[in-house]
């Protein structure tokens, strides 16, 4: 979006200047932030008309969202220039000197008498500072921070000593296009963003009206409204990206937390901290996925399927339902991601979430030792040290390499052993039911006698990323991480993860990641009983969430064979 602003900014005007002709005043090789409209317009004042509007509201452009003629400040008159299809720059009232955004005027702004009452866009945001090309670079080095004042742009005619003044006298009428910023395309659901001052109630200020509009908490009917309108998005989505796939994408039947986490939650209008906390399942009238994928089947927009006794799943999608086939997509919020940079989610909304954890995308390698005690140490001659840590490889090797040497291999079955006095005092000495019939015999199978040379030394293990250098080995079997289902509360199902530290996963960014794709409460705790010095942390997600839970480990590299899930609402373990 920034580019195609730059390249009609480029040709916008006969006297304009090319972005990547401009040089940073400090004799510094400029980042791709420098080659940007907005900071051509910092070094050329004057190059393009400049409208304002509040401050509020140039943090809701900065968002993405289009310039409403409600919030435009400061005219009339506004510039001469500031026709439909002109590009423009806009100001805040508090720094009215310094251009933050650019885009291109949808209506004759000139030409507007009042803006009072008025309704729709008049401009779209097609640039900013700080958006996605602002911090990249190859060096790392983001765009510069705007300035306080650049007094080139003050020859406008434009009364900036009466811009504060002028936005004391704004009112929003319109209940469509209030707060001066569009939040999302005509097409989309209000959602009680801003809600427009009734009669007879008069605020101030806009930035008032605009500080209520963010603080309105959203009710039921609004929350219900916009899961619905997220999930037809979502099927939007995959039927015009996957148009070539066999059902464009989709493997059905479709669980629980794969509908939640991209059918959904990346569809979400939770433009702001409050609205993402106001748009939860828990807060809907359906209160829980699963009675939302059934309301949906009500509805005869999809055909659920029970599965397990306690999940319902989408087993079919109706593509022709007229509510799929007439959908308009509407704007969807900009995401930041740990490192800061702001991505637009349209094609990428079903894309993981990145939380900022290290462990996401780490190998993990698990590795089993055995260490001989000294009693076993005539079997060990020969080899590394008796106190050295053998894989499960090496025994057999130097199995093998005892047997061979000492010519204990069977003259009639070489898969058998015959046994001296060591194997027989030593190693079957009657301490397991089947060294009788061992002795009695006189000979072992080979594979046996390497069992129980591997039984009758100490585990110990290891775990290592891939990237790091393997740690001493620690006694003991490998952990494994705990996955436990079980019921609070009476009905309420809560699902609990613990040992994770061996795995170098930090908890706390886990429960984040899990909130966003269970779309429900996460908390950690540290285990009952864990010492103080050597906390074991827990993660709990609310609801049935052992698939997100189960998925969300193998993004850390954690094998299905490393978790363990024991179901206490069945009473089962499986």
């Amino acid at each position: 979006m920034a580019a195609r602003a730059s390249r009609e900014f480029c040709g916008s005007r006969s006297r304009s200047i090319c972005i990547h002709q401009v040089l940073d005043q400090e004799g510094v090789l400029p980042t791709p932030a420098d080659f940007t409209p907005v900071y051509t317009l910092w070094h050329h004042p004057s190059l393009v008309p400049l409208l304002h509007t509040p401050d509020i509201v140039v943090k809701k452009l900065q968002a993405g969202a289009d310039l409403m003629t409600p919030g435009l400040a400061g005219g009339p008159p506004f510039p001469p220039l500031a026709k439909k299809g002109a590009i423009v720059a806009v100001a805040s009232t508090d720094k009215p000197s310094v251009p933050v955004s650019v885009g291109t005027c949808l209506i004759d702004v000139s030409e507007l008498g009042s803006v009072q009452g008025a309704k729709g866009h008049a401009v779209q945001t097609a640039h900013w500072a700080g958006d996605e090309i602002w911090s990249y670079g190859a060096s790392g080095r983001p765009g510069k921070p705007p300035p306080e004042e650049l007094p080139g742009w003050l020859s406008q005619e434009v009364d900036t000593d009466n811009l504060a003044q002028a936005t004391a006298d704004l009112k929003l009428e319109d209940e469509d296009e209030q707060g001066g910023v569009p939040l999302h395309e005509p097409s989309a659901p209000d959602h009680g963003r801003s809600q427009v001052m009734e009669a007879g109630k008069d605020l101030e200020t806009t930035e008032e009206v605009l500080a209520q509009a963010d603080v309105k908490e959203m009710t039921t009917k609004e929350i219900d409204e916009a899961f619905r309108n997220a999930f037809l998005y979502g099927i939007y989505h995959y039927t015009t990206t996957g148009r070539n796939e066999p059902m464009y994408g989709l493997s059905f039947p479709l669980n629980q937390s794969f509908v939640m986490s991209n059918l959904i939650q990346p569809f979400l209008p939770d433009f702001t901290p409050e609205q993402a906390n106001a748009l939860q399942i828990k807060k809907s009238s359906y209160k829980n996925i699963k009675k939302f994928i059934k309301s949906l089947d009500k509805e005869g927009l999809i055909r659920s399927k029970e599965r397990d006794g306690h999940e319902t799943t989408i087993a079919d999608i109706d593509w022709e339902e007229p509510a799929f086939k007439n959908f308009k997509p509407y704007r969807l919020p900009m995401k930041e991601t740990h490192g800061g940079t702001s991505l637009g989610r349209g094609e990428k909304a079903t894309s993981n979430i990145d939380t900022g954890d290290s462990s996401v995308g780490q190998q993990l390698t698990i590795k089993q030792f055995y260490k001989p005690s000294s009693r076993h140490l005539p079997l060990f001659e020969g080899s590394n040290s008796p106190n050295s840590f053998f894989s499960a490889s090496e025994i057999r090797a130097i199995v093998t390499r005892y047997v061979e040497f000492s010519g204990l291999v069977s003259e009639t079955n070489k898969r058998l052993v015959k046994l001296n006095p060591f194997l027989a005092n030593d190693l079957f000495d009657g301490s397991n039911h089947l060294d009788n019939e061992v002795q009695a015999k006189g000979s072992v199978p080979r594979d046996a006698l390497v069992d129980r040379v591997m039984t009758a030394c100490s585990s110990h293990y290891t775990i290592s990323r891939s990237d790091e250098e393997h740690s001493k080995p620690r006694a003991g079997q490998p952990p494994k991480v705990q996955v436990v289902l079980e019921t609070r509360s009476g009905n309420k199902t809560v699902t609990k993860v613990s040992g994770l530290e061996p795995f170098f996963i930090p908890p706390q960014p886990l429960a984040d990641e899990l909130r966003k794709t269970c779309a429900g409460s996460t908390a950690v705790e540290q285990m009952a009983g864990s010492s103080p010095r050597a906390p074991v942390m827990e993660v709990l997600v609310q609801g049935p969430q052992k698939e997100p839970v189960i998925k969300a480990l193998e993004r850390r590299g954690v094998r299905t064979m490393w978790i363990v899930v024991e179901d206490k609402t069945k009473g089962k373990k499986r």
